[in-house]
């Protein structure tokens, strides 16, 4: 007989299993789990060595799968000010002071900075040079669609009188013909982002999709691997075991496989070829190259990821009809049409999955109908295309998602209702005759559409039980709107079975079950039982990825 390596027992097990929905014991065996049940089905598989966790009925749940996030970035971010709750002139200057005290060397550049923290009106570089008049000074909206910079920051990297950017990205200028401080799109914000204590290197997988030049030195790579590892660590402390990059460039795929070849990769990581537009079709030789190197289960690549706009906040979301306070403008598609569709067609040709970023409805409708070209051009399969975010879409779009087999990735912590942004300026610039069909999580599966969610880190907090609080406590915004809060076994499934299915891995992991991977998370308490709007206040005791312990409270 195998004897189990591990046995947790006296759990309350969700195991996001239709056959067998709950227990209480479970034993895994090597990087597998062996049996699912009641005590008693898996007591006798215990044996001398076998280590017993006595889970005291807290919640044992399939490891989390993070289904869209930044890991250099989202890493790089732990080590830098947090400017979460910060409003006004004067805490913006406080909190500069206090971090300029603790860090008086370099550039300061901040995260989760509000578009409306300093008022109604745009930020400007002259606002930011009152909080940091004599040191590079920098801040990212949450979306990571804008930042704003100082004076000092914008002549260090050279474009405080602009320059030549791709399509898409914009340097807001003033009247003077001085760059305004306003930063929109990577190509904007990048020579700022390389200002920073890694030169920008953590980022070039979003901004540039580019590998660092010159190479880095074997110090800089040391520290950037560094950087990773606190990254991953992090995620593990909060039950994840895997997780959906959504940039890539070889650079990194470099530093997690130096990683986890020390050992240190403890948990599964997916980077995709990132397509930005100033890329060519011969470029995806680069994809494949990405695929054949990296292809185990705990690194590899298969998707191809591209942007089709930019943000509701900053007016670069491609959108129908105009925005409701500039209804001449519908933001700038990233690929027209054509573009687009022949990209999909060439990706789906050679067997690549697609991830693209489409906020707007107009960039929702494109890369649908892109995805349908691609049928059209190569033939139906089982390709499981996906859009992420979709945060409006218009009613003749929410059935297409069903019909062409495309899996809707959303980030329950960017919906309005939540209480996890500012309602303004995404509100108004949602406008009320679109706001009953924005972030439409239920709408969408009552369509049919298959669903999994993240948090888009550094963009949201990568914690995913405050991803699940706010999936199911959102607020309507109108007696009218339908209600899209979602059940706990809905929010917990788009973390778990709904992100395995996203990856093609649903026969392998996001449920417990015999013969699946042995990728587990224990919590304090029991989640099932606990009011919705506690769920944060929860905490991961123990995350275990392929049958190892990787975090332990």
């Amino acid at each position: 007989m195998t004897h189990a390596d591990l046995i947790i027992r006296n759990a309350s097990i969700m195991t996001m299993d239709d056959a067998c929905p709950s227990a209480d014991s479970l034993a895994v065996s090597g990087n597998v789990v062996i049996a699912v049940g009641s005590r008693d089905d898996v007591a006798n598989l215990a044996g001398p060595a076998t280590r017993i966790i006595d889970a005291g009925g807290a919640s044992v749940l399939p490891g989390f799968i993070e289904s869209h996030l930044h890991i250099f970035s989202g890493a790089a971010s732990l080590s830098r000010l947090d400017l979460t709750g910060i409003e006004g002139k004067d805490a913006l200057r406080n909190a500069v002071l206090s971090w300029s005290a603790r860090q008086p060397d370099g550039i300061i550049f901040a995260n989760q900075a509000h578009y409306t923290m300093l008022g109604s009106g745009p930020i400007t570089r002259q606002m930011l040079d009152e909080a940091c008049p004599d040191r590079p000074f920098a801040m990212m909206a949450p979306d990571s669609h804008t930042a704003w910079a100082n004076t000092p920051a914008l002549a260090a990297a050279g474009i405080l009188h602009g320059r030549q950017l791709n399509p898409g990205s914009e340097i807001v200028m003033a009247a003077d013909g001085t760059a305004s401080g306003e930063l929109r799109e990577t190509d904007a914000f990048a020579p700022v982002i390389a200002l920073t204590e890694n030169q920008g290197r953590e980022a070039l997988g979003y901004t540039t999709a580019r590998d660092p030049v010159p190479a880095p030195t074997r110090s800089q790579r040391t520290a950037d691997i560094a950087t990773l590892k606190q990254g991953i660590e992090y995620c593990a402390s909060l039950g994840i075991t895997s997780m959906h990059n959504m940039d890539g460039n070889l650079y990194q795929c470099e530093l997690l496989q130096e990683i986890h070849l020390a050992g240190g990769l403890n948990c599964r990581i997916e980077v995709p070829f990132h397509y930005k537009n100033d890329k060519q079709l011969s470029d995806l030789e680069e994809a494949d190259h990405m695929r054949r190197t990296w292809n185990s289960g705990h690194l590899w690549c298969n998707r191809v990821k591209l942007f089709m706009d930019g943000v509701l906040d900053s007016g670069t979301a491609f959108v129908l009809d105009g925005y409701p306070d500039n209804p001449s403008s519908t933001g700038d598609p990233l690929f027209s049409a054509d573009e687009f569709n022949e990209i999909a067609s060439h990706c789906d040709r050679r067997g690549f999955q697609i991830a693209v970023h489409a906020i707007g409805d107009a960039a929702v409708r494109r890369t649908l109908d892109g995805y349908q070209a691609a049928r059209q051009a190569n033939g139906n399969r089982d390709s499981r295309h996906r859009i992420e975010h979709i945060e409006i879409i218009n009613e003749a779009d929410i059935g297409r998602f069903a019909e062409l087999g495309v899996i809707a990735s959303m980030q329950p912590l960017h919906a309005l209702g939540t209480g996890s942004y500012p309602m303004e300026p995404t509100r108004s610039k949602i406008g009320d005759a679109k706001l009953a069909r924005a972030f439409a999580w239920n709408t969408l599966r009552d369509a049919g559409a298959y669903l999994c969610f993240a948090s888009d880190w550094p963009v949201s907090p990568v914690d995913p039980l405050m991803s699940i609080k706010a999936a199911m406590t959102r607020e309507k915004l109108h007696p009218s709107h339908p209600d899209q809060r979602q059940s706990l076994h809905q929010a917990v499934h788009g973390y778990t079975a709904g992100g395995a299915y996203a990856e093609f891995s649903e026969n392998r992991k996001g449920t417990l079950k015999a013969g699946l991977l042995a990728d587990i998370v224990m919590l304090n308490g029991n989640i099932e039982s606990t009011d919705p709007a506690a769920i944060d206040d929860m905490q991961v005791t123990t995350t275990i990825c392929d049958g190892v312990v990787t975090y332990q409270a």
